[in-house]
């Protein structure tokens, strides 16, 4: 290719989504596409799709729309427009997809991305191509490399996948359908991929998998290791200062990973633990396979080990078959555990789930009204524990200008935007502030003396 073409790349969903369409850009930066970040400007559109949400195949349709006008008009000054659809509803839809909405060239699935280029030039002779198979290769080891020149351009946050798939099969979901059993990279690949991040400036990553703490892949022994294992060794990789990981499933939140909250001053004390429902009886009918009062002594045991750490979580409510009685059960939970932050969401049918053919479907009257009580619950403990930021001391890592001028933004170690005078230091500095202010969700904080420059991680060759 020339160089000459553009790329946009519209990503939907999860963690696991923005680190696949910043792949997937690399893929096709190797093959001299540029990114751009005006559709109108692209040669190829890329939709990066998630199927978790209710609807989520009918909005892509829907945005296919609009882009079809965009590529008729481009036809029409004698220019071309190549159209792709990525990503979990392009695995669940497949050739559909080409059938309903012709004016796409190709759809790949999320196990398939690696051959994007490839796809993309088989697109451009004959129309409609469909990737969406599960290769038995690892599409991580055909990737460039992330240290490229001319790849992209990094902040000092970035993902890394270490596990896809998932084997656990809640009722409600459809990631082991879309995105395969679990399969976990060995650590010599993410060891190697961690050290190019840190060699291109990378300070903070978080290690990304549908059930990530099930993490079990090859280790240089030739042993399995686990998540915990993997962040003792990550730990150790020079300029990498900050870790993190989503998003975990109870049943896999073992004594070493918990070990390693209380040893690890890389490891953030920041948790994303979902749960789900309160009542035994609604985790059963959605397959969690743990009951609510054995999630509450794991959290206690987690904050033994680390006090400070923070709780995040996921609730759906509306569940089929969930009563009042239910619903109560999961605001007495959520008091119980007390969380910084969290997300909810009502109940949505997701075809060929086992929920979605349940009789027993609750009114949406009552999954609204069950929502708003229970994120007014979740919006109090978070505002609180915002306000307990106040006064507190902590390092922060600066990673962008701020929305005012004169003005950077971080992030706390739990994950807090914290806005700091621009004096404070530079972008990719880790600098010890106190906070003054709170303000919605954000902080405000003053530096308070100690600064390590994002350069410091270049004294011992930059990787370890």
């Amino acid at each position: 290719m020339t160089g000459s073409k553009r790329v946009f790349i519209k990503s939907y969903g999860c963690q696991m989504n923005v680190y696949d369409a910043e792949r997937m850009g690399e893929a096709l930066a190797a093959e001299g596409y540029q990114a751009t970040d005006t559709m109108e400007d692209a040669d190829l559109i890329l939709l990066n799709t998630c199927h978790i949400r209710e609807k989520a195949a009918e909005k892509v349709y829907s945005e296919l729309g609009r882009i079809r006008q965009l590529k008729d008009a481009r036809a029409g000054a004698g220019s071309s427009l190549s159209v792709g659809v990525a990503g979990c509803v392009a695995q669940a839809e497949g050739e559909e997809i080409v059938r309903r909405a012709p004016t796409v060239d190709f759809v790949v699935g999320p196990q398939a991305y690696h051959r994007l280029p490839d796809l993309v030039r088989r697109a451009a002779v004959r129309p409609g191509a469909v990737d969406i198979d599960f290769p038995t290769e690892d599409k991580f080891d055909a990737l460039p490399s992330r240290t490229k020149p001319g790849v992209i351009s990094r902040g000092p946050t970035a993902f890394l996948t270490v596990q896809e798939g998932c084997d656990k099969f809640c009722a409600f979901c459809v990631v082991p359908y879309t995105r395969g059993a679990e399969v976990s990279r060995p650590v010599e690949a993410i060891v190697r991929e961690a050290r190019e991040l840190a060699a291109a400036g990378v300070r903070e990553v978080t290690l990304l998998g549908q059930n990530v703490n099930a993490y079990h892949g090859e280790g240089p022994d030739g042993r399995t290791w686990d998540l915990a294992r993997l962040l003792y060794r990550l730990a150790e990789i020079e300029g990498l200062a900050r870790l993190r990981y989503t998003t975990s499933h109870p049943l896999d939140m073992t004594d070493s990973l918990i070990d390693a909250h209380r040893d690890l001053d890389a490891l953030m004390p920041y948790l994303h633990l979902p749960v789900q429902a309160g009542s035994d009886r609604i985790l059963a009918a959605m397959n969690r396979r743990h009951e609510a009062d054995a999630y509450v002594r794991l959290i206690e045991r987690i904050r033994a080990a680390r006090p400070d750490i923070a709780l995040s979580g996921d609730f759906i409510v509306g569940f089929p078959g969930e009563s009042d009685a239910d619903f109560e059960d999961t605001m007495r939970l959520v008091e119980t555990v007390g969380y910084a932050s969290a997300y909810s969401f009502k109940y949505s049918t997701r075809p060929g789930t086992p929920a979605a053919g349940r009789g027993d479907q609750v009114p949406e009257a009552v999954k609204s009204e069950r929502l708003q009580r229970l994120q007014a619950l979740l919006n109090t403990q978070a505002d609180a524990f915002n306000r307990s930021m106040v006064g507190r001391r902590f390092d922060v890592l600066l990673e962008r200008a701020g929305r005012k001028p004169g003005q950077l933004t971080g992030r706390s170690p739990y994950l807090q935007p914290v806005h700091v005078d621009a004096a404070a230091g530079a972008i990719g500095d880790l600098v010890e502030v106190a906070v003054t202010e709170v303000a919605g969700h954000s902080l405000f904080a003053e530096p308070i003396g100690k600064r390590e420059p994002a350069d410091r991680r270049l004294a011992a060759g930059g990787v370890a």
